[in-house]
Order: structure tokens, then sequence, then C-alpha cells
């Protein structure tokens, strides 16, 4: 044997430390082959590496050469990661693809990044073919590899695909394996497949935790009732598995909606007993319930026991009682509310001012409104699109379509951006007023932003031009929205009807009835009495009295309608 320089027989200098963890990471089995050739021995102080004399000669070559290859394999996932991690995912996916055509292994940890990404981007398919390479490659993949594939298509409920990743596993799924299917499956109403699952699951030995039960316990008190999801409770403590606050929570929630509030409450004070403390969320299902149901006195006695119990309550606790008390009309009391909120750490958000912005427009007191939607943004929470569709709705139903109109101007720069229902609130109410010409204005600004016009948009237009006399103009919107495949309705006939008899042109009318009818569009009681108006409106009192009395017989129109028409002659 002779004996070599370290640095001589593995350059560690020259090609760095992170070369040879690459080349043992990726070349286990030659590195502990080339440990009978090379090995460490201590010379005058100094660690040299001793190399079989025998063997050098042949060897030394081959080693070199793989030290080679090593190095470049250990780049090659190392311009991986990076291309990963930059999210240059295509790129990616091509390197990966040269990687291995060329022989190299890739890591499973930058592949594995790489079939998160491509699953986020709703690309499951592209994920998968990622994990064809890797697997094809001789790499093999990990439990976290195949989940993260498994929840990509559960995600984009793409659940058969997950069922044959699972079949295809080259390791043992885990249990977060089948909690990610078994979640998908119950949200889908599968849960006789979830149980088969579960079967399965239990046959592998890989034993459910408290979310595998909590997650089969909320879908059978769904689909089942929470008789049967006791039964599930029973089998998850007989197998050792404790069920934790969530799982109490669920079956508390079952229990309440169906109207057993008295048996949510005794298990709620029976929770201690189990081993689970109650907690906020628990405290809130029971409250939400107590409100749903109008009982205001033990809500308030609730709350009270939470907080003598030391359980504080969250936002979502006083939103609950807050649009309770708005809903019954009480906004002194909810105002009240809202101002303790600060005392328990509580900051009102958006949805605990929105019940009293919708209770003071409901009383008409638009200035309130106004005044609390300007105290909502002084105190930094800033209004959501529900706010102002609510405030702008009782604008326009109070005929303040101006003001309106200013505050939807003012939408944007507040970082709101207004919806299609934003839009059609206002252009109603500017269509109601007579401002029909500024409704078609805001139906181009919203064009402009993207938003796609619906029916209700259009039937408010046509309506407008109609009441104007415009009836010309409103048939062209009629036929525009036929033309954009948007099917007209029982208020977009009327309203061309009723524009057509104050023209006089009753005739024309009943064409649009039958045109009405002919394309399956059932006519209402208001489509009848407003032809028979168009007829009486043309002097053919007698005629309108004949089919007004015709009509009612059929009990197309009732006497109540019958008797009001006939006082409009």
């Amino acid at each position: 044997m002779f004996k070599v320089g370290l640095e001589e027989a593995y350059p560690l200098a020259a090609a760095g430390k992170e070369i040879l963890r690459g080349f043992i990471r990726h070349h286990k089995d030659k590195v502990f082959g080339c440990c009978k050739l090379i090995f460490p021995v201590k010379r005058q102080g100094r660690w040299v590496l001793a190399v079989s004399a025998t063997d050098t000669c042949c060897n030394i070559g081959k080693l070199n050469a793989e030290r080679s290859n090593s190095f470049e394999e250990f780049e090659n996932n190392n311009y991986l990661r990076r291309l990963v991690r930059n999210g240059e995912l295509e790129q990616g996916f091509k390197h990966l693809e040269k990687m291995v055509s060329q022989g190299d292994i890739p890591d499973i940890i930058p592949c594995t990044s790489l079939i998160r990404g491509f699953c986020r981007g709703g690309k499951t398919k592209k994920a998968t073919r990622v994990l064809d390479i890797l697997e094809q490659s001789g790499a093999v993949p990990d439990v976290i590899t195949y989940n993260v594939l498994i929840s990509g298509y559960c995600k984009s409920g793409e659940i058969n695909s997950a069922l044959k990743v699972l079949e295809r596993m080259s390791v043992a799924p885990d249990v977060v394996t089948y909690n990610t299917i078994l979640r998908s499956l119950c949200d889908s109403g599968k849960l006789q497949q979830a149980m088969e699952v579960l079967d399965q699951q239990l046959r592998k030995e890989c034993y459910p935790d408290v979310i595998t039960y909590t997650i089969l316990i909320e879908a059978t008190c769904k689909e089942s009732g929470v008789g049967k999801a006791m039964k599930l409770l029973d089998e998850m403590r007989s197998r050792g598995c404790k069920p934790d606050v969530v799982t109490f929570n669920v079956l508390i929630n079952g229990i309440c909606k169906e109207g057993r509030l008295e048996e949510a409450i005794d298990f709620l004070n029976n929770m201690p007993s189990y081993g689970c403390q109650p907690n906020v969320i628990t405290h809130n299902i029971i409250l939400r319930s107590m409100c749903s149901a109008g009982r205001w006195m033990d809500a308030e006695k609730l709350l009270a026991e939470m907080l003598r119990k030391g359980c504080a309550p969250s936002v979502v606790t006083f939103n609950i009682l807050i649009n309770f008390l708005c809903r019954k009309g009480y906004l002194g009391r909810a105002i009240d509310m809202l101002e303790k909120m600060p005392k328990y750490g509580c900051v009102p958000n958006s949805l605990s001012y929105n019940p009293l912005l919708h209770g003071f427009c409901k009383e008409k007191k638009m200035e309130r409104a106004i005044e609390y939607l300007e105290i909502m943004v002084s105190r930094g929470c800033y209004p959501d699109i529900v706010t102002y569709n609510t405030l702008l709705t009782a604008l326009c139903k109070d005929g303040k379509v101006d003001v309106a109109v200013e505050i939807l101007n003012q939408l944007s720069s507040k970082g709101c951006s207004p919806v299609l229902i934003t839009y059609n609130t206002v252009i109603d109410g500017l269509a109601k007023m007579g401002k029909t010409e500024r409704a078609m204005q805001l139906l181009c600004e919203m064009k402009e932003r993207g938003l796609k016009p619906d029916i209700i948009t259009y039937s408010s237009l046509v309506g407008g031009l109609s009441r104007e006399g415009e009836v010309e103009k409103a048939i062209s919107f009629f036929k525009e929205l036929q033309g954009l495949g948007i099917r007209p309705n029982a208020v977009t006939y009327n309203s061309i009807m009723l524009g057509l008899c104050k023209a006089r042109q009753t005739d024309r009318a009943i064409d649009f009835l039958v045109h009405m009818v002919s394309k399956g569009c059932k006519p209402t009681e208001s489509t009848y009495t407003i032809l028979i108006e168009g007829i009486a409106y043309q002097g053919l009192t007698n005629e309108a009295l004949e089919l007004l009395n015709e009509l009612c017989s059929r009990g197309a129109i009732k006497k109540t309608s019958a008797q009001q028409v006939v006082v409009n002659f």
C-alpha cells in the first residue's frame, strides 16, 4: 500500500465541501464502494488517504470520472432548485427533463416544490408528469411528494385522479394522505366512499387521528344526522383517539342545526367532564342558534357566563349579537354592543358596522347611515362592497340617486371596486327617476371595467326608456340582449309592452305577447293587466272589460287585481 495527501486523493480545496455532500447524497453506493479502496490514516500529525496498491491503477480513473459526473449532477440539482425558487416552473420542468435524459438523478425536494407550483397554478397534469419523470429516473419520491400531488388534485376537484395517485404510491401513505382525500370526498358529499377509504386505511394499519374522525363526524352530521355521528364518536374513543374541542364543536353545530338547542346547551355544559374545555367558537355556535331562535335573554346570559369563565369573546361573538339586535330593530342596543368591543380587545370590522348601516337604511335614516359610515372610516375600518351596496340601494329607494352616483364614482379611489350588483342598483335607481340617459352612460362605464351586464341591467334600462316614451330605443336594447345570448324575462317583456301601450301601439304589444310565449317565457298577471289597460286606453273599453272577465274566469288575473284595473279605466 502507499499513501497520498488528502488534497491529492480528493481535491476538496478545488471542488469545495458541497461537492462531497452532493457526491455522498446521490452516490452513496459508489462512495461506500470506494471506501474499500481509499481510507484515511494519520501520519506525522497529518491526515492522508490510504489507497490500496492493487486497486489504485485500475480504479483511480473510474473514481475521477464518477466524481466528475456527480459534480455535474449536483450542479444540475442546484440549478433546478434556483429555477423553482424563482417561480420559473416551465424552465424548471424542461431542465428536469434534460437532467433525466442525461442520466442524472433529480433531488426530490425541488421536484416536490415543482409539483406544488404546478398544482397551485391549476396544472395538475403537468404536476403528475413531474412525478412520472421522478419515478422513471430512479429517484424514490417520499410521502410528502405524493401528498402534495394528492392535495393539488383534491383542491381542483379531481378526486378520482387523487385516488389513482393513492393507488400508485411507492411508499406507504400516512394519515395526512388519507385526511386530504377524506376531506375532499366529504366536501363533495361522498360520505359512503369516504368510509370505504377509511376501511382501506385501517387495513393498511395507518391509524386515523383526531382530524380523520372530525372530518367524518362533520360529514355524517350533515348527511345522516347527529345520531350516526355519535356512533363515530364512540368508535373514535374505542380506538384510543381522544376527541378535541373541534370535534365537539362540530357535534354541537350539528345539534343546533337540527333545532335541538337545549341538547346543545347541555352538551356545552358537559364538555369539561369529557376532558375538554369549550372555546369561543363553541360559545359562538350556541349564541348564533339562540339568536336565530329569538332567545336574546339566554344569549346575554351565555355571554356573561363566557366572561365569568375567562373565555374572551371574539369579533365574531359581538357580530352575532349586533346582527341579531339590528334585525330586531334595536339599533341603540346594537350601538352599545359595538362600543363595548374595544373593552374586550376586539376591533370592529365591516361585518360589525354593516348590520347597523342596513338597519338605519331600512328605517330611512340616511343621515345616520352616512354618519356611521364616516365613523367607521375614521376608526380605520374601511367599508367593503357589501357596505356600499347597502347604502346605494337605500339611497336609490329614497330617490337620492345623485348622491348614489357620487358615492359610486368615489368607490375606486377608496380601494373598493364596484361589482355588477353595484352598477345594477344605481342604473335601476336612475332609470326609475327618469334619468335613463345617465344610466346608459353607467352601462358603458361598467363594460369598460370588464363587467358583463346581465338581464337585470338591461331590464332596468328597457323599463326606463319605455317609461320615458323612448319605446323604439327600448326595443333596440331588447334586440341587443337577445344578440348577446341573454334571455329576456317577464319584466323585460312587460316593460316593452307597457311602452307600446302608452304609445297606442297595442297591436305591437300583442305581437310581443305572442313572441314572449313562443320563447317559453310565461306571462304574469302584470302582462295581462298592461294589455287590458292598453286596449282601454285606445278607447276600446268594452273589449277590454270582455277580455278582463275572460282572464278572471281562467284564473290568470285575481279578482282584487281586476277591480283595480277597472278603477284605472
